[in-house]
């Protein structure tokens, strides 16, 4: 059934009815489930398209079997500004990680159409596929894609459900791998001016601060270890003195001090870092009570948006594993490390950012992003890039997310304008 466009409807309402139009389009046991390069994605995008043409706007697919969106006197234009998101989610997710973005691309083309008022440059929305790590175990896969940056294992990493490949599930939907496999970009990079992606806040920050949006300074990369191990030597927790002991709990206890307070040191002088250790245990075959564990496994996790802090950070970390190492009569085995480089958003780009936000709210605010976008992956392919967070309560990647439309149309505000569509 064709879908009529709802003129007399408030942005706002708008917004409203297309959240609430796919939440139920992928309904799970909690929350939301929208599988990447699945038929519940396919049916999300085509919902997607229905709506935008009954909006008057024009639809394309391209060779990733994405959405693009845009003004009708958009659409033979040679170069354009991309402003979007995903669609997919994790498995029982929240319906505004990543569909929040596409939906403020649309309110922005909307927004421009009902005014009678062009935007100053050419604007595509665009509504892709594959970001999240949950169904293939690597994220970012449609953007990789788009801008020829999937590695060959990834084109091969199997389903978590079906076990098939990506290859597999992409050739079912029609795509060819071929350029996938030889990572060529499968779209014309040269003829997008800029990347824009509004997102959740997938942090306390702005609930705290109580600030309905923020511009995006930089995406934090990250080093990781999924799992170190503090070795040590088991005995009998009332017979063995302290001087005598080998505890890795207490030389785990002791690393993750001298973290935290480097971590709050560098915060102090005005450096960017996050640090955590998710997993923490001693081998349950083993432990009790009363007894020294001999080994404790960690995960840890360390994050800025600076090179050079990572780097500091890296070898502080050795060190002081090395000094914790001699005094406690333990030993650290980190396992192999997983590194993403830092991805800054373009300076001009953030500038030109924060006025719209001072024009938009009376007040321009700028924060780091903790979490990866798709944002990151246009940067590393040199297209100029930036990002609207939006306030968002209970944290994403779950059925609690809780973004007010409200915030999320201050927004919209933004991108609208910094693109030149203000009303």
């Amino acid at each position: 059934m064709k879908q009529a466009p709802l003129q007399d409807a408030t942005l706002e309402a708008l917004a409203a009815h297309v959240f609430a139009e796919i939440r139920a389009l992928s309904p799970d046991s909690a929350g939301v489930s929208r599988p990447a390069f699945s038929g519940i994605e396919t049916k999300v995008l085509d919902w997607l398209a229905e709506f935008a043409r009954a909006e008057g706007l024009c639809v394309e697919e391209d060779a990733g079997r994405n959405l693009l969106f845009c003004l009708p006197e958009h659409a033979g234009a040679a170069r354009w500004v991309l402003i979007g998101s995903h669609v997919d989610s994790v498995p029982m997710g929240g319906n505004y990680d990543g569909l929040a973005g596409v939906v403020a691309g649309l309110m922005v083309l909307i927004r421009a159409a009902r005014g009678g008022r062009g935007l100053a440059r050419p604007v595509k929305c665009l509504a892709m596929r594959g970001e999240e790590s949950a169904w293939f175990g690597a994220c970012y896969l449609g953007s990789k894609m788009l801008t020829g940056q999937l590695p060959a294992e990834e084109l091969a990493a199997p389903h978590r459900g079906d076990g098939r490949s990506l290859a597999a599930h992409l050739e079912d939907l029609g795509i060819d791998t071929a350029p996938l496999a030889a990572r060529q970009p499968i779209c014309d990079l040269d003829r997008i001016e800029e990347y824009l992606e509004l997102h959740i806040e997938q942090g306390p920050l702005l609930v705290e601060r109580g600030l309905p949006a923020a511009v995006v300074s930089g995406i934090r990369g990250n080093f990781r270890h999924r799992l170190i191990r503090c070795i040590g030597q088991a005995g009998h927790s009332g017979a063995v003195p302290r001087a005598y002991r080998h505890d890795p709990v207490l030389a785990f206890a002791e690393l993750m001090h001298r973290l935290d307070d480097t971590w709050d040191h560098l915060l102090r002088t005005g450096r960017d870092l996050v640090l955590t250790s998710g997993i923490v245990g001693t081998d349950a075959q083993s432990h009790a009570i009363a007894r020294i564990p001999d080994m404790l496994g960690f995960s840890l996790d360390i994050r800025s948006q600076e090179t050079a802090v990572l780097a500091q950070m890296r070898d502080y970390l050795r060190d002081q594993m090395d000094d914790i190492a001699r005094s406690r009569g333990v030993r650290f085995d980190t396992g192999p490390e997983v590194a993403v480089a830092p991805a800054l958003m373009d300076p001009d780009v953030i500038a030109r950012l924060e006025a719209a936000m001072a024009r938009s709210t009376g007040a321009a605010f700028t924060m780091a992003s903790g979490g990866g976008h798709d944002a990151a992956v246009f940067a590393q392919a040199g297209i100029p890039s930036g990002m609207v967070f939006v306030r968002n309560r209970n944290g994403s990647h779950n059925p609690e997310e809780a973004m007010d439309l409200a915030d999320f149309m201050v927004g919209t505000s933004i991108l609208s304008a910094y693109l030149g569509g203000e009303e």
